[in-house]
């Protein structure tokens, strides 16, 4: 049975799943801001992973980052696997535009989050869930 690190669980929203990852939307208003979490136990790297559940990672992260950066019109797009406060091995993949609070620095640490309102949080998950629609499995409930 996967187990969630309850970081991620408490920061983020299930969007749905893939066939590997866990598709989650970080709570932060201020960057479109997602993480792809592979549903492996005691993972905390990449190289971690099976040669199968490595290149269906990479397919996963590059089937969301073209779909962030067309539906969101990204400057640039950010992804990265850090794990220094959550080992759990998470692929953040952060929208960023010349414009945002950070630009052109790194947004890890920067800034304290600002969740999204209800409304905000129904917009994006409908968005990210109607640009996936043949490629996500919706969460029940």
């Amino acid at each position: 049975m996967f187990e969630l690190s309850p970081v991620l669980e408490r920061d983020s929203v299930l969007i749905g799943c893939f066939n590997l990852c866990q598709l989650r939307l970080i709570n932060d208003a201020q960057f479109p801001w997602f993480v792809l979490v592979p549903q492996r136990n005691d993972v905390t790297e990449i190289y971690q992973l099976v040669e199968e559940d490595r290149q269906q990672l990479m397919a996963e992260s590059c089937l969301l980052a073209e779909a962030l950066h067309d539906a969101f019109s990204a400057t640039k797009l950010n992804v990265a696997a850090i794990g220094n406060q959550v080992p759990q091995l998470h692929l953040h993949h952060v929208v960023r535009y010349q414009t945002d609070s950070c630009w052109p620095a790194p947004i890890w640490g920067k800034l304290p989050a600002v969740a999204y309102d209800d409304e905000e949080l129904a917009d994006i998950l409908q968005k990210i869930r109607t640009l996936l629609n043949d490629d996500l499995i919706l969460p029940v409930g």
